[in-house]
């Protein structure tokens, strides 16, 4: 029984004894009284005006892409003409059945009713589409039902949903993400290119980075740095940290998109499969996090290696929820092979002071940038799930975890699931993170990787057919 928690209620009620603030009501959160139509009235003159800003900058504009991103993290939508871009105002329509879609666009667990949906613009998401800046747009949707409330099965949704627990509370996590990636094809593996911090790249190699870079700068995408890795070919994306977490995600998933846009253009393709190479390193999605109070001060700052117990309580309940998250963070077969080392032995699993053998790393820093670096997930992770199953385990640890309990680096490792199957059985008997991620949602995430996984069992390999 948990008798000394810091939070040991429901929704961080117990936060203020903490802090000496009282709870916020933020703009545009559920509680903040306006009424659909109302909301939709203020939705339409703020993107009146983002159209006219954008055609006053392309006024050539025939074409734009209007999509969501699926629980896989891929683009799904259609071609407008300009004519119809103001009408988006009043929003346009698709099918539920987005949520249902596997990584090749097939529905993987049909919905007992597949309706169209609502789905209106995001606001500031007007953008240049990246193969025909000057003639076509693309903005992003988010749907809603006939009331007006938000889709409970929309990723970016329910990264909202978590993050709205921390800001009524007047905790408001930062994160910054790390994106791991292979350029492949001829000519890709540059021997020049050989360990991690290699500067003297190709001039093909530099030509495609200094062209990525002038992209995601016309996107509004902070990139801050191109790292190389370890291995050859590998490279890493860095962003940079900030307090706007959902659309920090929304930037990871253009960014992928753009990068492979831009591999694509120079004669390559950037690869962000989790292992796409037997004897490589794989490729993670790291994120960097902190909490900040409502004066913007870092919560867990503190001395090194003298952690206190707001960030301890957050790495317990990170490590408390791991095994029921790895199904979020390793979303398909090949995620689990990047995080084994063997049959029976993960990769890594504990948490400990700068050290990259860890699931949790502590990286050096100054007091006032003390942060936690989440390792697990792959770079073909979908992030707004990401984020709101890192961001539920630091609410768990917070809320029902016993600071006497709090465990020391390295010492105690959760055992993970190593195979699929495994992961989401620990997920589906998780009812925490079921319950944050939201019940509808993870009940069709479990019938869709369940279908994806069985469609996979189903294939003869041609390593099989050699042994027969």
């Amino acid at each position: 029984m948990i008798m000394n928690s810091i939070m040991n209620a429901f929704f961080l009620k117990n936060i203020r004894h903490y802090f000496s603030f009282p709870g916020l009501s933020l703009p545009g959160t559920h509680n903040s009284g306006l009424y659909f139509d109302e909301k939709m009235s203020a939705m339409k003159r703020t993107f009146s005006v983002e159209v006219a800003d954008y055609l006053e900058r392309y006024p050539q504009t025939k074409h734009i892409d209007v999509y969501l991103n699926d629980i896989n993290g891929i683009m799904r939508g259609k071609r407008l003409s300009v004519d119809n871009m103001l009408s988006l105002e009043n929003g346009c329509y698709f099918p539920l059945s987005v949520y249902s879609m596997d990584q090749k666009g097939k529905i993987a667990a049909p919905l007992d009713d597949e309706p169209d949906w609502l789905c209106v613009p995001v606001a500031g998401s007007l953008r240049p589409s990246l193969h025909d800046p000057q003639h076509s747009a693309q903005i992003l949707l988010t749907m809603k039902d006939s009331n007006g409330e938000s889709c409970p099965f929309e990723p970016r949704v329910i990264l909202q949903n978590v993050l709205e627990r921390f800001h009524q509370h007047g905790l408001f996590p930062v994160i910054a993400p790390e994106v791991e990636f292979y350029l492949t094809g001829s000519g890709a593996l540059d021997p020049q290119n050989q360990g991690c911090f290699q500067m003297d790249t190709s001039t093909a190699h530099a030509a495609l980075f200094d062209e990525l870079e002038q992209l995601a700068q016309s996107q509004h995408i902070s990139l801050t740095g191109i790292v190389a890795e370890a291995e050859s070919g590998q490279f890493e994306l860095n962003l940079r940290h900030s307090h706007r977490v959902v659309e920090t995600c929304d930037n990871v998933l253009a960014l992928r998109r753009l990068t492979r846009f831009v591999a694509e253009k120079n004669g390559l393709q950037a690869s962000f499969m989790a292992k796409p190479f037997s004897l490589l390193s794989g490729s993670g999605l790291h994120f960097h996090f902190s909490l900040n109070n409502i004066h913007g001060e870092n919560v867990f700052a503190s001395p090194a290696e003298e952690l206190n117990g707001m960030m301890r309580l957050c790495l317990a309940g990170q490590l408390a929820l791991m095994p029921a998250s790895i199904a979020i963070l390793a979303p398909g077969v090949n995620g689990f092979r990047r995080l084994r080392k063997n049959l029976t032995e993960p990769l890594f699993n504990s948490w400990g002071y700068n050290t990259r053998s860890a699931a949790l790393r502590i990286p050096c820093s100054d007091e006032g940038n003390r942060r936690i670096e989440y390792r697990l997930a792959g770079a073909d992770a979908n992030p707004y799930l990401v984020v709101a199953t890192i961001l539920t385990g630091m609410l768990y640890g917070l809320e029902n975890i016993d600071e006497q309990d709090l465990p020391e680096p390295q010492h105690d490792e959760p055992v993970l699931p190593l195979f699929q199957q495994h992961a989401i059985e620990a997920f589906s008997g998780n009812q925490y993170l079921i319950d944050s991620l939201g019940e509808a949602f993870s009940q069709q995430w479990i019938a869709c990787k369940l279908s994806e996984l069985e469609g996979f069992e189903r294939i003869v390999t041609e390593q099989e057919l050699t042994l027969a």
